[in-house]
């Protein structure tokens, strides 16, 4: 955005004669390059959201256990990807593992990214821990929910 940001004040700048011919291409490249940024964004998105739903649904004899898991905070490293820690707490009587959908959103609620933690072998009446980490890199204040959580 920063780049987008640049081209359209460099095309403002005051002058004579053609200025505004070349603050209209500014604005029009401009807005091409943040509707690619978009598009980009949307499409990683997307495909981190398909690539979620069929880890879930690739999951056999699951029980819905959104309850039973707790998200840590989240840290962006030097990489730039978002990551928080995955608390699933076993309620069964035996041991079994979660797959945890976890969804990255900005302060507004937006959602930035989604990706699925397994947490195995967590004994009967134990927690477990993992971490999920975003597909891609991610900026400003980043929070994570968990979307679904299945126990099996």
């Amino acid at each position: 955005m920063a780049v987008v940001v640049a081209v359209a004040a460099a095309g403002c700048s005051g002058g004579s004669g053609t200025s505004s011919g070349t603050a209209s291409k500014a604005a029009s490249a401009a807005s091409s390059a943040a509707a690619s940024l978009a598009s980009k964004g949307s499409d990683a998105l997307a495909s981190a959201s398909a690539q979620a739903k069929q880890k879930l649904e690739g999951v056999k004899n699951g029980v819905k256990a959104k309850d039973d898991v707790t998200l840590g905070t989240v840290a962006v490293g030097g990489d730039g990807k978002a990551t928080a820690k995955v608390t699933a707490k076993n309620t069964a009587d035996s041991a079994k593992s979660f797959a945890v959908q976890v969804n990255f959103t900005d302060k507004s609620g937006n959602l930035l990214d989604v990706t699925v933690v397994t947490v195995t072998n967590v004994a009967a009446g134990a927690s477990g821990d993992g971490t999920a980490t975003s597909n891609r890199k991610l900026s400003g204040d980043v929070h994570a929910a968990v979307g679904s959580a299945l126990r099996y």
